[in-house]
């Protein structure tokens, strides 16, 4: 039951991405990704604060939200500038917090800590999703990289059901296996360089792209494993339940966090 609730929510949401990115201006894709990365901080936030004696502040919340917000777009715009100009003015934020708080909690910096890792974590690679975008064919690169990830996490996770033995991580995440990463990560590799033929009409670029379909999905298996890591350390099994069969936001992007990055690199710097 949960296999189909996946497919049916995957079935509803991807019409709707692919619309956006391919009709939508960029300022609906600047509103959709504000949305993922707010929800997914909120959940973030969650995770990290259960382990906590309190809650994490409604101001830390209202900061987090907000610098999530404004640095998707920020790059909306192009701006390198206005996207550092915010991380600035998110430390001087906490700065403030720290020195209005310290004297009732001395544990405050651990709490601060943990925000400036999810703002790194979460809105700053969905950030970069827009400036990708931005780039020559970068529709087409954006698709690109959803289809590597999402036949990675596919391809993970039926190889790792029907032919799983060796596990990978067992203290992280016991279900995944040596064999359903490798599945994963050809799966990826097969799928970007099906969509560069087709769509690209290159076998260079096809060829090419396949040492960096490889690098994504071993940044999105990673990612997978870092969450995993933040769950069981507050020993909780789902970030979420917004999406059905999938969990929460952050369960559904984890490996998208990590490998935008990379796709960025890869695309700027190589190709």
């Amino acid at each position: 039951m949960e296999h189909v609730k996946r497919w049916i929510t995957g079935l509803i949401l991807a019409p709707i991405i692919l619309w956006i990115l391919v009709k939508g201006s960029i300022l609906m894709l600047a509103v959709l990704i504000s949305i993922i990365a707010i929800f997914s901080m909120r959940e973030y936030l969650r995770i990290m604060s259960v382990n906590d004696d309190g809650p994490i502040s409604y101001t830390i919340k209202v900061i987090s939200y907000t610098v999530s917000m404004t640095l998707i777009f920020a790059a909306s715009l192009g701006s390198w500038e206005v996207l550092f100009l915010i991380m600035a003015m998110n430390l001087m934020a906490l700065v403030i917090f720290v020195l209005a708080r310290f004297a009732s909690n001395h544990a405050i910096f651990d709490i601060i800590a943990k925000q400036v890792l999810g703002i790194v974590y979460i809105p700053v690679p969905l950030a970069l999703l827009i400036f990708i975008k931005e780039l020559d064919g970068g529709t087409l690169w954006v698709i690109w990289l959803l289809i590597v990830i999402f036949a990675n996490d596919t391809g993970a996770l039926y190889t790792g059901t029907f032919f799983g033995k060796k596990k990978l991580a067992p203290s992280i995440s016991p279900n995944k296996t040596v064999e359903g990463s490798i599945g994963g990560a050809l799966s990826g590799m097969l799928a970007g360089f099906v969509f560069c033929l087709i769509f690209f009409k290159d076998w260079y670029l096809a060829l090419m792209i396949i040492p960096g379909a490889l690098m994504l999905t071993a940044a999105g298996q990673i990612g997978d494993l870092f969450e995993s890591a933040m769950k069981r350390g507050s020993k909780i099994k789902d970030s979420g339940s917004i999406l059905p069969g999938h969990g929460g936001m952050l369960d559904r992007i984890d490996g998208l966090l990590l490998s935008i990055p990379v796709l960025y690199v890869y695309l700027v710097f190589i190709l």
